[in-house]
């Protein structure tokens, strides 16, 4: 009997499973309205849980924002956020006195570390047509002897993240975006220097696919060790091996098993997590993932005690000018990168 190689299936909602070394990834797709003068929706907010609002009306969220959509400031410790922005732009303020703002297709990596403040904001820059905003934020775990590391901030521009593109015996295409990892023989830009990723034993990998219709990609094997999931989020339906999958929905499958991925009548897209576990104790309350109770205790301890370093800057969601093109500056005083 062959072995199986989709070993599980499970429905896509707004927080989508993941598996060690991964948290959770939040995949985010709000088709705002046009911008007012302050880079907010120009449309009533009437009806909404303004500060809370994850309700989707009308097909956008202000979540945690009151004028701009977003999350002001808010502490993380113990882990990395990777925000892939596919759409729209977010504005990065945080409490190295780095900022940014990037988005249509830069990647954001953010080693949290010891402690870090940011606040993450999604400006409405276009006053005469519609402000679609799409990203992913996947969460990815720091092992225990890199949770109280300095933190770090790092931009993969557009420009820079490398894509395979490869072409099947019957000329369908198919495009990855290799965020993290390797697929053959194209490497992804180094991570941050402390990230479980930057060991080459995790065989981390990060890839967002394109496939046209009908197209067929082999995907390189995995070590036996790793956890491999593919998220199917636009398209009709995938073959994975043997089995179908519906879009809207993940499959773990066998990570070191050929894999052969069938697109159906649609084009498709896919984000793909890998990587090998921690296997360590998770022990998580909000924005703090620590190994034992007692150091949660304490990171909520440390953030009342010293915010983190402190907050350098007026307002809790800072917002860039409106004619800001996407840039980074990293830290008070520190290398300013312009695209």
């Amino acid at each position: 009997m062959s072995e199986k190689i989709v070993l599980g299936v499970a429905p896509l909602g707004f927080m989508w499973q993941t598996l060690d070394p991964f948290l959770f990834c939040a995949h985010h797709l709000d088709r705002y309205p046009e911008g007012n003068e302050k880079m907010g929706p120009a449309a009533s907010l009437e009806g909404r849980n303004i500060g809370q609002d994850f309700g989707g009306k009308d097909g956008w969220s202000m979540y945690h924002g009151s004028e701009v959509p977003g999350f002001p400031r808010h502490p993380h410790r113990g882990f990395e956020t990777v925000t892939i922005a596919r759409q729209g732009y977010i504005d990065h303020a945080d409490s190295m006195g780095a900022k940014a703002r990037f988005g249509n297709g830069d990647v954001q990596w953010m080693t949290a570390g010891k402690g870090v403040v940011h606040s993450e904001t999604f400006p409405l820059v276009h006053r005469d047509k519609k402000n679609t905003t799409e990203l992913f934020q996947v969460w990815l775990n720091l092992p225990r002897d890199s949770k109280m590391v300095e933190p770090h901030f790092k931009m993969l521009w557009s420009e820079d993240i490398p894509n395979k593109k490869v072409t099947d015996a019957n000329g369908h295409s198919s495009e990855i975006a290799v965020v993290a990892g390797r697929f053959g023989d194209t490497a992804a830009i180094a991570p941050p220097p402390k990230s479980w990723a930057a060991n080459p034993e995790s065989d981390v990998a990060i890839w967002t696919i394109k496939m046209e219709s009908g197209a067929e990609l082999k995907l390189p094997p995995a070590t036996k060790e790793s956890n491999r999931v593919l998220y199917f989020f636009v398209g009709e339906s995938l073959q994975i091996a043997e089995e179908n999958l519906k879009v809207g929905h993940c499959a773990q499958v066998q990570p070191d098993a050929e894999l052969v991925l069938v697109n159906g009548s649609e084009p498709a897209e896919i984000l793909v997590l890998q990587g090998r576990p921690l296997n360590e104790p998770v022990v998580q309350h909000g924005p703090f993932v620590m190994n034992t109770q007692g150091e949660i205790r304490q990171a909520m301890l440390d953030f009342q005690r010293t915010q983190f370093g402190g907050w350098p800057w007026d307002e809790d969601a800072p917002v860039h000018p409106r004619e800001q093109g996407r840039f980074a500056l990293h830290g008070t005083g520190g290398v300013l990168e312009e695209r």
